[in-house]
């Protein structure tokens, strides 16, 4: 499964939004309590992961997939102004990129695995850009929430060049602000039907 989409800088709000959206079993959607920018804090025995790899729905799809994942929204962080809009992000002005923000459970799933589903999922060494889409807010990118999860971040990327004769373009960064993105971008391919049922790449028996 890939995670990129085509998207339009101008895409209207789905009418399938408007209905009831089929959530995939027991996944919540409100990582750390996400919000506009609000400080973030996982439930007790949670941690927090964050992963840039073009648009955003299909990599939040893929994510909800992954056994031990218990909650994921949309947004935008990694650019330098305040409260960004689908629409500013797609302007190029803003720097953000389009990201995912991850809960997860890691007595049930290992970051090391998170990473492995992330660079299983998208093609890593191409710069601002995943298959037709195009720009700065469809990098490869990582967000880190600690030193540990930065050198992990570092050994997988490392791991990821050897098997690939281009140059693994993803950045590894310290996540700043997260700003959830509009409600109809949240689970968009849940709530249009374009839900892949098929577990994503890279879990367990390909993780390291």
């Amino acid at each position: 499964m890939s995670m990129a989409e085509p998207e339009s800088s101008n895409a209207p709000e789905p009418a399938a939004a408007q209905k009831a959206p089929a959530r995939v079993e027991g996944v919540g959607t409100t990582p750390g309590h996400v919000g506009a920018g609000t400080p973030l804090a996982p439930q007790q025995g949670h941690e927090l992961a964050a992963f840039a790899a073009g648009c955003f729905w299909g990599v939040e799809d893929t994510f909800r997939q992954v056994p031990g994942v218990v909650a994921t929204a949309v947004g935008y962080t990694g650019g330098q102004t305040k409260n960004p809009t689908y629409e500013t992000v797609c302007s190029h002005t803003t720097g953000h990129a389009e990201a995912v923000l991850v809960e997860f459970d890691p007595k049930r799933v290992s970051y090391e695995t998170l990473l492995n589903v992330f660079f299983k999922n998208h093609n890593p060494t191409t710069l601002n850009r995943q298959g037709p889409d195009v720009g700065d807010q469809y990098r490869s990118a990582i967000f880190t929430f600690s030193a540990e999860q930065a050198a992990k971040a570092a050994a997988a990327k490392a791991r990821e060049q050897t098997e690939r004769k281009k140059t693994v373009v993803t950045l590894i960064e310290p996540v700043g602000l997260f700003w959830k993105a509009e409600e109809y971008h949240q689970q968009y391919d849940e709530k249009t039907g374009t839900h892949s049922c098929p577990l994503p790449l890279g879990l367990p028996d390909q993780a390291t």
